[in-house]
């Protein structure tokens, strides 16, 4: 089967969803669609030449990172308002354009972080609580389907946006050689969830992360 195109669902957006920094449906539908058409442009090209596609070659890791980076850029380009953060690994991903000095800041509070993660209902961790607003893009693949020409392309299945502040986090342990996480505790996922921009219900059927496989704070 050829590689397929994948398209934001029609139906799937919140009409009633508060959206900060001159942020319009529209900017989140042209990222995904752009995120969309760049997985079908590879795919189709190393499907071509007998090769697996990109989201069966990368880690999940990789792959999320990759998404997280790409999701920035194109919400960037369409947003009224938000520019990409130019220092390196810098917080926010996405800057309030003209607050900062060269629009690049160590760690800012005029934006918006960025996540995103398997796992269905957005609990991903992050490397630290602090106050934020906080975009989390939930994806899923088919990484089941034989053969694998056959298979579903990645999809975004939900969209969150709220503004948590550091006492909606739990910290998680740490091993001797882990990294310090936190994760939104019931209460703040709540209220991240309260405000939901997307959800493709077509998406449901897709396999999600197991249980501590691609939705730790390895995924950005």
């Amino acid at each position: 089967m050829p590689v397929v195109r994948n398209q934001p669902a029609v139906n799937g957006f919140n009409p009633d969803a508060r959206l900060p920094f001159n942020l319009r449906g529209d900017d989140f539908r042209l990222a995904m669609q752009d995120t969309y058409d760049f997985f079908f442009d590879v795919n189709t090209n190393l499907v071509a030449r007998g090769l697996a596609r990109l989201d069966d070659m990368l880690r999940p890791a990789n792959l999320s990172g990759m998404l997280s980076d790409m999701l920035t850029a194109s919400l960037a380009r369409h947003s009224r308002s938000l520019v990409v953060n130019a220092f390196h690994n810098g917080h926010p991903d996405l800057l309030v354009k003209g607050q900062y000095p060269n629009d690049s800041v160590k760690s800012g509070e005029q934006g918006v972080e960025i996540k995103t993660t398997r796992k269905p209902g957005g609990a991903v961790d992050t490397h630290g609580a602090r106050d934020q607003w906080m975009f989390v893009f939930v994806y899923a693949l088919d990484s089941t389907t034989e053969p694998a020409t056959d298979r579903r392309p990645m999809t975004v299945r939900e969209i969150y946006l709220g503004h948590v502040e550091k006492d909606d986090f739990r910290r998680n342990q740490r091993g001797e050689l882990g990294t310090r996480t936190a994760t939104l505790h019931a209460e703040g996922i709540a209220k991240l969830r309260s405000n939901w921009i997307y959800r493709d219900q077509s998406a449901a059927t897709l396999k999600p992360a197991r249980r501590g496989s691609a939705s730790r704070a390895s995924e950005k």
